[in-house]
C-alpha cells in the first residue's frame, strides 16, 4: 500500500522545456512548494515591462512639452496686461491678474521638472565639463537669483566664498539645478524668520576600493591633508525630516507625510532630479536631520571624475 504522505518533488524530476518548475521551500527556507520561473521568463517579462515604460514616459514627456507653448503664450499676455501696456486696470483686476501669474510660474516649473525627470529617465544624463569652473562664482550667482525670494518670505539667507576652493570640472548649469532644487526646498519648508546657509568646502572623500582593499596606513599616507572633492550644503531651520525618510526623499514623486505643510508647487522630483545629477557626476548626496531640528542636505563633487 502506498505511504499516504506525498514526497516533495525536486526540480531534476521536470523536464528542462518546462516553463517553470516546482522546488519545495524547505530547500529555501520554507515548509511548501513554490513556483520558480525560468530566467527567460523573467527577463522576457522585464523587457517587455521596461518596452512599456519608455513608451508611457515618452507620451508623458510628449504631452508636457506641448503645454510648454500655450503655456508661454497666456504667461506673456497676463506680463502684458499686469504692466498696463495694454489698458488701466482695477485694483481687483490687478488682484486676479496676480494669481493667474502665480499659477502660471507654478505650472511651468511643473512641466519643467516633468520633462527634466523624463529625460533623465529615458537617456543618459550627458555631463558638459570639459573645463575647470569656479565653484564660488557657480554658488554666488545662483545665491543673488535666490536671496530676494527669501527676502519676501522673511527668511534670512547666507552665502559665503570659501577662498579654499579651486577650480574643477564640472558642469555648471547642472549642479545649479541640483543647488536650486535644495534651495527651492528650503525656501518652502523654512518659516518666515527662519535662516538658511549655502556654503561649499574641500573634503577629503575616502573612496574605498571592494575589489583591491588598501590597508589603512597606505590610505592615510596617501590621503593626509589632500582634499579630493568639494562639498556643497544648504542648511535650513525648518521642521526636519524623520531618519526614516532620509533615503525615501530622494525617491521618484516622493513627499514627506505629514510635514505639516501643502505642497502644491511640486510632485516630488525636485531631490530625486538632484540625485540622478550628482551621480552623473560621480558624487553622492545625502541629508542630515531631525524633526524640529532642521535640515542639512550635502552633496559630494569628486575634483577627479573617472
Amino acid at each position: 500500500m502506498a505511504d499516504s504522505q506525498s514526497t516533495p518533488m525536486t526540480a531534476s524530476q521536470f523536464s528542462s522545456d518546462d516553463e517553470s518548475v516546482l522546488v519545495p521551500l524547505s530547500e529555501t527556507g520554507g515548509d511548501e512548494r513554490t513556483l520558480l520561473h525560468q530566467p527567460r521568463d523573467l527577463r522576457r517579462a522585464y523587457d517587455e515591462l521596461r518596452v512599456q515604460y519608455q513608451r508611457a514616459s515618452t507620451a508623458l514627456a510628449t504631452a508636457a512639452h506641448d503645454l510648454r507653448t500655450p503655456l508661454a503664450v497666456i504667461a506673456g499676455y497676463v506680463d502684458l496686461l499686469i504692466n498696463e501696456k495694454l489698458g488701466p486696470l482695477t485694483e481687483k483686476q490687478h488682484v486676479v491678474l496676480e494669481d493667474m501669474q502665480i499659477s502660471s510660474i507654478r505650472l511651468q516649473r511643473l512641466i519643467t521638472d516633468f520633462l527634466t525627470f523624463a529625460t533623465l529617465q529615458t537617456d543618459t544624463i550627458p555631463i558638459r565639463a570639459t573645463e575647470s569652473q569656479d565653484m564660488n562664482a557657480c554658488l554666488k550667482e545662483l545665491a543673488g537669483f535666490w536671496l530676494p525670494r527669501f527676502q519676501n518670505k522673511g527668511v534670512a539667507f547666507y552665502h559665503l566664498a570659501n577662498p579654499n576652493l579651486e577650480p574643477f570640472k564640472f558642469d555648471y548649469d547642472k549642479i545649479q539645478r541640483v543647488v536650486s532644487n535644495l534651495l527651492e526646498n528650503s525656501l518652502k519648508f523654512t518659516p518666515p524668520t527662519g535662516t538658511v546657509w549655502l556654503h561649499a568646502e574641500p573634503q577629503l572623500w575616502e573612496r574605498r576600493n571592494v575589489h583591491k582593499p588598501v590597508p589603512a596606513e597606505e590610505r592615510r599616507k596617501a590621503n593626509v591633508l589632500t582634499p579630493n572633492a568639494v562639498r556643497v550644503t544648504v542648511a535650513d531651520t525648518g521642521p526636519g525630516i524623520a531618519p526614516e525618510y532620509h533615503q525615501e526623499i530622494f525617491g521618484d514623486f516622493f513627499q514627506v507625510p505629514d510635514s505639516g505643510i501643502s505642497d502644491e508647487t511640486g510632485m516630488g522630483l525636485g531631490l530625486a532630479i538632484a540625485r540622478r545629477l550628482v551621480q552623473a557626476h560621480g558624487g553622492r548626496i545625502w541629508v542630515e536631520s531631525e524633526p524640529n531640528c532642521g535640515c542639512k542636505f550635502s552633496f559630494l563633487l569628486p575634483l577627479k571624475r573617472s
